[in-house]
């Protein structure tokens, strides 16, 4: 057996090449953006990337990559379909709604003339998005009809940047508030406004689709459920100051009496259902107290969960203390299909 991985320094590679080290599996790194990266996966039963949703080329060419890889016989993380709706809210809606899941209605529109229509029926306020966008970038709340109108005729317009600079500047600037980064930093960041990062000015703009959300209201906090296997974790995430949303706001609660079992048995439901290799679900809950799923993800930042989280529960909703490494869980359950 010999596994392939492609490192990207700070994401789940770290763990894979440190297990295969500690384990004396054979592996080899390989570079993913080269154009024999088929050549060099050769000898190689397993191929491992954690693909980034902020580098325009994973989003380019990741998915299709891993794809043709599975099809050569070499196991694959994260396979088709771990990973075909990721950073792509809309498949994500369309997925959950498919299977069952109870999810956050969601209104997604191809021509502005239907756009137009659905929102002079609707209340408000509700919540826009673009496709991708992770850390709660490219989602705000609207109001008012008069502000879906003017947001749908951007988008069958001249569209959206994948880059709020004005919201980043807000996040920030909130950072500096926690005391999570300095001065220096702040003003550094300053200079987005003027600069996109490298995604937005390759992506290209967001257009040609609306997408809203129903507004769930009086949501203090949302549950984070990561799935791996047959193992599952969750942390609480609170809402950002003077802001509806949760994630990337940076307070996290970890102890499990914190945690919504609730959401933890839907969570291993969704994925019986999905088959996904790794799936972190997001929940919000409705005005009756019931979690609803915003959207998932088959990544997550590690500095929120490595060595914070107190234990994790198995299928049957049994508890299980102490600490762990999830990314040593997604290796091993590779290895043992192949063996």
């Amino acid at each position: 057996m010999k596994i392939g991985i492609h490192h990207r320094p700070g994401s789940f590679s770290d763990t894979w090449i440190k297990y295969c080290q500690e384990h004396g599996i054979p592996y080899q790194l390989v570079d993913a953006y080269r154009y024999d990266i088929i050549d060099q996966l050769k000898g190689c039963n397993v191929f491992m990337w954690h693909f980034a949703h902020h580098d325009y080329r994973d989003m380019l060419m990741a998915r299709p990559l891993l794809n043709a890889v599975e099809k050569r016989g070499i196991r694959v993380f994260p396979d088709y379909e771990t990973s075909w709706h990721f950073d792509d809210k809309i498949g994500e809606q369309y997925l959950l709604e498919a299977i069952g899941a109870p999810v956050v209605p969601g209104y997604v529109f191809y021509t502005l003339r239907e756009a137009l229509e659905w929102i002079d029926k609707s209340s408000f306020p509700k919540v826009f998005k673009l496709r991708g966008g992770a850390g709660a970038a490219n989602v705000r709340l609207v109001k008012s009809r008069s502000e879906a109108r003017r947001l749908a005729r951007v988008a069958f317009g001249r569209g959206f940047s994948q880059f709020d600079r004005w919201g980043y500047l807000k996040d920030r600037y909130q950072k500096w508030k926690d005391g999570k980064i300095d001065w220096f930093h702040l003003l550094k960041s300053c200079g987005r406004l003027a600069v996109p990062t490298e995604y937005a000015r390759m992506h290209g703009r967001e257009k040609g689709y609306v997408y809203f959300q129903e507004f769930i209201p009086d949501n203090a906090f949302d549950i984070r459920i990561i799935v791996c296997g047959k193992r599952a974790f969750g942390i609480k995430r609170l809402v950002r100051e003077n802001d509806f949303r949760a994630s990337g706001s940076g307070h996290i609660l970890y102890a499990r009496e914190e945690i919504d079992e609730r959401c933890v048995r839907i969570a291993f439901d969704v994925n019986r259902k999905v088959r996904a290799q790794s799936l972190a679900l997001d929940f919000v809950f409705d005005t009756g107290n019931h979690p609803l799923v915003v959207e998932l993800s088959y990544g997550y930042a590690l500095a929120g969960y490595k060595d914070k989280c107190p234990g994790f529960w198995d299928e049957n909703l049994e508890w299980h203390d102490g600490f762990f490494d999830p990314q040593k869980w997604q290796i091993e359950d590779l290895i043992k299909i192949l063996e």
